[in-house]
């Protein structure tokens, strides 16, 4: 399924990417730390005239969204300036708990131990949901090239590095899967999509589980590293014969092909609004108190296994009121009306339970110990 098929969407999303500026420079192959590269700077447009600043960054994989949302918000809201930068979710999450920044973008949960360093609450806003595409830059092959959970991870590890490898060859009858090298391309810096990836290998995989494990940044087996959805969409497009993992718009901006993966049932499945749905379908009964879960590889025949929630990440407690009702009025609208400009850019709106619950998060913001909304 191939970014042509949606002109709508890729109307959209270019838009979107050429009204805000991304992340920073190019990516590195490092992948140690969780990296701070790109970091916002506050300071870049406080002479926004009369305008209340508030200051975003993280996570790339709802990147395309949250520029269309700010940029709507704006056209009625014209007293509050946002600032969104895709710097990582790592980077947001280390610049949130230092106060640089008003609020952060991850698509993975903070762990109990980052929370309680951080120096006040810290709630957890889902938005939406996404899915982590699979994408390979194969010109000969067609599109939807079918994927094995196994198949998957013996590809990050370094297991399977030619594309004619039997077992890819067995579930593709019929395509063009040539005699040449496997090229991985991974995320270098600190990466929510990352963090879904690898969470999705680690319940997959046995292998992957104990020799990589699950974060926003690991001890990559194989490969190079790019920085950022952009900079990983960039190098699968320029590079024959690699394989890489994006949220699907990305894909669908790049016109990269995407795979389709075997999911727990045992059907190959694309990511899809629908796909990416069934996947949280059984989940938001589940969902603990402070709304940090993980969906991947759920039960459900139409599920698409590689799936998740993203986050914005705020302080229960604003140190300023006027700045703190803003930012919860602006969250407010995101779930409300923002939400029906989700499918556009091939994300899935949160269901209906969940943004109650939501709801109950924001209503719960305080400043000075009294509710700003």
């Amino acid at each position: 399924m191939k970014a042509q098929r949606f002109p709508w969407v890729m109307v959209v999303l270019m838009a979107v990417l050429l009204l805000v500026v991304g992340c920073g420079k190019g990516g590195s192959a490092g992948n140690q730390e969780e990296q701070t590269e790109g970091q916002a700077d506050p300071a870049e447009t406080e002479n926004m005239g009369q305008a209340l600043l508030i200051n975003g960054a993280g996570a790339s994989f709802p990147y395309p969204l949250y520029s269309h949302w700010i940029d709507e918000y704006r056209k009625s809201v014209s007293s509050v300036k946002i600032n969104y930068q895709s710097i990582g979710s790592g980077a947001g999450i280390k610049q949130l708990s230092q106060k640089i920044i008003d609020f952060g973008g991850t698509d993975a949960p903070m762990s109990d131990e980052k929370m309680s360093q951080a120096p006040g609450e810290i709630l957890h806003i889902p938005t939406v949901l996404g899915a982590v595409a699979v994408v390979y830059n194969l010109p000969d092959a067609g599109d939807n090239i079918k994927f094995t959970p196994e198949i998957v991870a013996d590809i990050f590890l370094g297991k399977i590095d030619k594309w004619n490898d039997p077992g890819l060859v067995a579930i593709n009858p019929g395509a063009s899967l040539p005699d040449r090298e496997i090229m991985v391309v991974r995320r270098s810096d600190g990466s929510g999509t990352t963090n879904i990836f690898t969470d999705y290998l680690s319940k997959i995989s046995d292998e992957w589980k104990e020799q990589v494990g699950r974060g926003t940044s690991v001890q990559w087996p194989t490969g190079i590293g790019a920085k950022g959805s952009e900079g990983l969409s960039r190098q699968v497009q320029a590079t024959v014969g690699s394989i890489g993992y994006v949220e699907v718009s990305y894909a669908l901006l790049n016109k990269l092909s995407y795979g389709m993966i075997r999911n727990k049932s045992g059907q190959y499945i694309a990511p899809t609004l629908d796909s990416i749905t069934a996947a949280a379908a059984g989940a938001a009964p589940d969902m603990p108190d402070d709304l940090r879960v993980s969906i991947v590889n759920p039960p459900g025949e139409k599920a698409y296994p590689i799936s998740g929630y993203t986050y914005i990440l705020v302080y229960r407690e604003q140190e300023d009121a006027a700045k703190g009702q803003a930012l919860a009025r602006f969250l407010w609208w995101c779930i409300h009306d923002g939400e029906k400009m989700a499918a556009e850019l091939t994300y899935a709106p949160l269901p209906p339970e969940v943004v109650g619950r939501v709801e109950e998060k924001l209503q719960s913001m305080t400043s000075g110990g009294q509710k700003i909304l």
